[in-house]
């Protein structure tokens, strides 16, 4: 699978997203960096095809097709969209995501669950307090748990503080695992990755967000469910005529 952006923007003067490019494929990860605010989530939003771009194109393997692109690439945490309520305990998104997974999300299953990414102690937390590194191991476990995923979008996972180490290390193992992973990030956590990852080429210019390959091979962070969890309630957002799904 290969999801390509060709010079998207978005908004009166491209305020809400430049004019940016990057491609992300099939046992990869590719670091984008945006700044701002809402910036993370606009990319976030047009790169899972959830919502259309001003201009420019978004491709899946070549063919344009948003809702292809939505039911195979997972949308985790993007702010203001997907991201879990902060008083939400951590075994309600669980037992939600099992759900939307097509399995059954009672109480023994999400215990069962829990143990597996050994927060069991953490079920009564809410997410809010949840630590930076076990919350973004959870949200992208539970985004593959279902069978049509194939890729993800993290969405400033940085935004929670810890290591940016923590959630690179997620995401390469994610991509190891077959999948075809976008982590957007501000440019601090992208400065602090490229220096851990001399290969990584971070580049910049006047048309386009930071994007990077990195390559990919670290260790998955976790015991590996069956393919298939974006929490974070990825409704498929019908955002600015995004076909539903």
């Amino acid at each position: 699978m290969r999801v390509t952006l060709s010079e998207v923007s978005k908004g009166p003067n491209r305020a809400a997203l430049p004019l940016t490019s990057l491609e992300f494929h099939t046992g990869t990860v590719t670091l984008a960096r945006a700044e701002t605010e809402r910036r993370p989530t606009v990319l976030g939003l047009i790169a899972s095809g959830r919502m259309r771009p001003d201009s420019g194109t978004v491709t899946l393997d070549g063919r344009t097709d948003f809702g292809a692109i939505r039911s195979r690439v997972a949308l985790v945490d993007a702010p203001g969209v997907c991201e879990p309520a902060a008083d939400v305990t951590v075994a309600e998104v669980v037992a939600e995501e099992l759900m939307f997974a097509g399995r059954i999300g009672h109480r023994r299953a999400v215990g069962r669950m829990l143990a597996a990414f050994d927060l069991a102690d953490e079920a009564r937390s809410s997410m809010a307090d949840l630590e930076p590194d076990a919350r973004i191991r959870l949200l992208t476990e539970l985004a593959v748990l279902r069978d049509e995923v194939e890729g993800l979008v993290m969405c400033s996972p940085d935004r929670h503080g810890g290591d940016p180490l923590g959630w690179w290390t997620v995401a390469n193992g994610l991509s190891a695992r077959g999948y075809a992973v976008l982590v957007i990030a501000g440019d601090a956590s992208a400065h602090a990755i490229a220096s851990l990852h001399p290969a990584l080429v971070v580049t910049t210019s006047d048309k386009a967000v930071s994007i990077a390959p990195s390559a990919p091979g670290a260790p998955p962070a976790h015991p590996e469910p069956t393919r298939g969890p974006a929490h974070a309630h990825d409704h498929d957002h019908d955002h600015d005529g995004a076909d539903a799904r």
